[in-house]
């Protein structure tokens, strides 16, 4: 019985082989059919051409073009922003990136730097920046996508950009994650943790939740070994390092079968820390630990971007829920409310951006005399004067009422209250319902880039959807955190530069559907439409 079993255990082994082999024969030759490179093919390309670069060179240029799921790091050491990758989906045709720009935020300038032998384009990666070894900025996994989006690469190399030289390396480093993009990465004291992401090769998708740390001193990688019960396997959560050397991670996406051609979408709102055990001293054993939230939650989303400031704290920006409407279509709800994140509690915060004020105008008007007249005696002018006091003392002082929260850590001073009504439709303006003032906000959006440096919050790009169109956007704003009066315009949004082209497929979709005579054939497809439409949250 075992060998019976054995063999027929290879014998499957084998079949699932040839399929698998004639299925991707299948999808070559319906490439080639259509003048589309194989992804491989397309990938080598990229290599063998930027194997003729040879010199590294600096260039003050515009900002970078329309894209999304790039990645934007704060400089360790610089006033400056490193922007690197991305894609840029048309409706037609998909273009990937593997540009690198620094951004310097006095001169308000982008110089690109072009060094040969860097990784090639793409998409959904992860970056961080460290200070050690003059000052260096890491890239792991990501993916390519071919531009008819029907061939997929997820990548799984380790890169370093070495500011001094400007040069990049190739770590060969073994032992590593597989391949994968939507992944989530942090530097914490000498090494890299990377934490979950998918693979999806069009046949099928698998979501991980294992967890690997990066030795920045001996360049050695390793799987960690984590005690206690894990979040389940997802992508595009947040990962925010804390100062005592735990790490948080919260939300997430995945999908999950549930019939044979039929995918449901998770959207996750739990939260867990990831700590260190005290007793270690190889640094590879480490804790999981459910953490049970506190203040007002923001509504369930998936895509939003998340940045870390001082005292401990986070912001967080947009994202998208699909929500079911009456004829069970999904419709993706998009959100630009912000939130902070107290990481140590943890407890939240719904964020007001109040709206700039004119300081001192009302004090001038009430001591203003009318028509050359006195006032009526002296303790009417210190009354006045004594009311002023106190009202700018209520200003800034905390109040735990409910209806109003002073955060003030010294650095970043943040109004928070109560959420206002209405910011679940993802197009309110918070501002504008809490004070009654007309208060700009950017428009909501997913897998935008956004970072914190000096106080100063910055917010580029990413993806909304009007419809069907899936609008990529390039636009670029800064908010300063102290104050939280207003945010500041650097690339104003565009409405004419947006263009969104119809592909033959979505064409013959739609002449497929109209010749369909009995609809409950395609029960099945609302749920897969979920998963697919996510599986850009990354």
């Amino acid at each position: 019985m075992g060998k019976k079993d054995k063999k027929k255990g290879k014998g499957a082994e084998k079949t699932a082989s040839k399929t698998e082999k004639k299925v991707t024969q299948k999808l070559k030759k319906e490439m080639a059919a259509r003048g589309e490179e194989d992804i491989d093919a397309l990938i080598a390309k990229f290599v063998e051409e930027d194997k003729a670069k040879t010199a590294v060179t600096e260039e003050l240029v515009p900002p970078p073009s329309k894209r999304t799921s790039f990645t934007l790091t704060a400089h360790p050491d610089k006033d400056q922003l490193i922007f690197f990758g991305g894609e840029y989906f048309n409706g037609s045709k998909t273009f990937l990136y593997n540009d690198l720009f620094f951004y310097t935020m006095k001169q308000n300038r982008w110089l690109k730097v072009c060094s040969p032998g860097g990784p090639t384009p793409r998409a959904a990666h992860q970056a961080v920046a460290v200070s050690q070894g003059g000052g260096q900025l890491w890239i792991f996994g990501g993916e390519f996508t071919s531009q008819s989006q029907s061939q997929f690469h997820h990548f799984k190399d380790l890169w370093v950009f070495h500011f001094n030289t400007k040069k990049w390396e190739k770590i060969g480093a073994v032992g590593g994650p597989s391949a994968r993009s939507g992944h989530r990465m942090v530097a914490v004291k000498k090494q890299i943790i990377v934490f979950g992401g998918f693979n999806d090769n069009t046949r099928e998708y698998k979501y991980f939740n294992d967890v690997y740390a990066f030795n920045l001193e001996t360049y050695k990688w390793n799987k960690l070994d984590v005690a206690g019960n894990a979040p389940c396997p997802r992508s595009a959560c947040t990962m925010v390092p804390l100062s005592d050397g735990r790490v948080l991670i919260y939300g997430g996406y995945s999908k999950e079968k549930v019939k044979k051609d039929a995918d449901k979408g998770i959207t996750h709102t739990d939260m867990y820390f990831l700590s260190p055990d005290k007793h270690d001293t190889t640094g590879l054993k480490w804790k999981w630990q459910s953490v049970k939230q506190a203040g007002v939650k923001p509504s369930p989303r998936c895509g939003f971007s998340l940045a870390v400031t001082t005292g401990d704290k986070a912001v967080l920006f947009g994202g998208v829920y699909d929500e079911v409407d009456d004829e069970e279509e999904l419709e993706g709800v998009f959100y630009n409310d912000m939130h902070l994140l107290d990481l140590m509690k943890p407890t939240w915060h719904p964020v007001t951006v109040s709206g700039k004020k004119e300081l001192g105008i009302e004090k001038k008007r009430r001591r203003k005399k009318k028509d050359g007249e006195e006032a009526e005696n002296e303790d009417d002018a210190d009354d006045d004067d004594d009311e002023e006091e106190v009202e700018e003392k209520m200003e800034n002082m905390k109040v735990e009422d409910g209806e109003k929260v002073i955060s003030d850590d010294g650095v970043f001073t943040v109004t928070v209250g109560p959420s206002p009504s209405g910011v679940g439709s993802g197009n309110k303006n918070p501002g504008t319902e809490a004070g009654n003032v007309d208060v700009f906000l950017p428009p909501p959006r997913i897998n935008a880039g956004m970072v914190v440096k000096k106080g100063i919050l910055y917010l580029y790009g990413g993806m909304f959807e009007d419809g069907d169109k899936q609008l990529t956007l390039n636009d670029f704003y800064s908010l300063d955190l102290n104050k939280l009066e207003e945010w500041n315009t650097i690339i104003p949004l565009d409405p004419a530069d947006m263009e969104w082209f119809e592909s033959d497929s979505e064409d013959d979709e739609e002449d497929d559907m109209d010749e369909e005579e009995d609809d409950d054939e395609d029960e099945g497809e609302d749920e897969s439409d979920n998963g697919d439409k996510n599986m850009d949250v990354d």
